[in-house]
């Protein structure tokens, strides 16, 4: 067995022992040397080990916000907790790790490895749908580096299976000033708030409703921006084309209160002069731009 890939074996089995008995870390690093003496006596590179360790604990609310916006019909306590810790370990060094030491596509690849050694027959399925979802939110980072040999897709794209969704860019005018409200995500993007069209609701109903969840803001919708469609990966679902309504809505200038919406973590009111300036995903700057032309040529 590789090095690495042993490294990162100790390092799992020690998260998920430590899952049952999360006191201090001090226990979990004495877990970690009792499980180098045991199943690595003489691996090289320990710091790279503990290193490792101390750096999931550290962010272990982060990543496990994020598995809930990836994987959001699989609690994180109903996760298999060898699945789990597998996926804490595989985002930590996703999302946190050096990149030009262990690329992107290597922390996955480790991960399905090890759920296919330590997990049950549907893990590295499991795992690899999670990782993969949360790979293509942050861009791809590395992808040109990945070989140009081409993955067979599953299913073609008209066979993917479609959900519908609707969202909306909610405008106040406060003091002369067009402010928008935006929605902060554990990816570290600013983005709009949006959720599933509920069967017998139009989408302009449901944007009402998830933008009252999401923000505690009460809206009116004044125009419809447009359509986007974009390719999901579900843990166990598989690809799906989500087809998103968004609409540009009214508000009072009241404060913004963060719902209980799995991976976000802050909400705010920002001038339309400062909004060029946040990081969002492409797929919504292009409507934010639309109502801001929309908004600027009627006042």
């Amino acid at each position: 067995m590789a090095n690495r890939h042993l490294a990162r074996s100790v390092v799992m089995q020690t998260l998920f022992a430590f899952d049952f008995n999360p006191s201090l870390e001090s226990s979990a690093q004495d877990i970690l040397e009792y499980n180098i003496q045991e199943f690595a006596p003489g691996i090289e590179n320990q710091q790279f080990i503990m290193n490792l360790l101390i750096g999931v604990i550290g962010k272990k609310s982060i990543i496990d916000e994020v598995i809930q916006k990836a994987a959001p019909e699989w609690p994180i306590d109903k996760i298999n907790a060898v699945d789990r810790n597998i996926l804490r370990l595989g985002l930590y060094e996703l999302l946190f790790g050096d990149h030009s030491n262990v690329p992107p596509k290597v922390a996955i690849n480790e991960a399905i490895e090890l759920a296919k050694s330590f997990g049950g027959e549907s893990s590295s399925r499991f795992v690899n749908g999670v990782l993969g979802a949360v790979y293509k939110e942050i861009g791809e980072p590395g992808k040109e580096q990945l070989s140009k040999r081409k993955i067979p897709k599953e299913i073609s794209y008209d066979e993917m299976p479609i959900e519908k969704k609707a969202g909306a860019i909610v405008y106040s005018l406060h003091e002369g000033q067009y402010y928008l409200a935006m929605l902060h995500d554990v990816f570290g993007f600013w983005t709009l708030s949006k959720g599933g069209i509920e069967d017998n609701e139009t989408p302009e109903n449901a944007a009402i409703r998830e933008i009252k969840e999401e923000m505690n803001l009460d809206i009116k919708i004044v125009d419809k921006l447009g359509e986007s469609e974009y390719v999901a990966n579900h843990p166990e679902k598989g690809k799906i084309r989500k087809q998103v309504h968004y609409f540009l809505a009214e508000s009072e200038y009241t404060p913004v209160t963060l719902g209980k919406s799995g991976g976000l973590d802050d909400a705010k009111w920002f001038p339309l002069t400062d909004v060029a300036e946040l990081r969002m995903y492409e797929n919504i700057t292009n409507f934010v731009a639309i109502a801001a032309e929309k908004l600027l040529g009627n006042k």
